[in-house]
């Protein structure tokens, strides 16, 4: 009996960890692409000749 509940706890501990790994490969993935985004942007144009208040 306590072996068996030995095994499910390392299944669900298993899993546990599979799908933490891929949640922070998608975490990252997502980040850096919101950084490169960030830099592709170009940087706002303020116009000289009128300024704002």
């Amino acid at each position: 009996m306590f072996t068996i509940v030995l095994t499910w706890v390392g299944a669900v501990l298993g899993l546990t960890l599979l799908v933490a790994m891929a949640a922070g490969t998608f975490v990252v993935d997502f980040d850096e692409a919101l950084r490169e985004r960030r830099l592709r942007s170009p940087e706002p144009v303020t116009d000289q000749a009128h300024p704002a208040a």
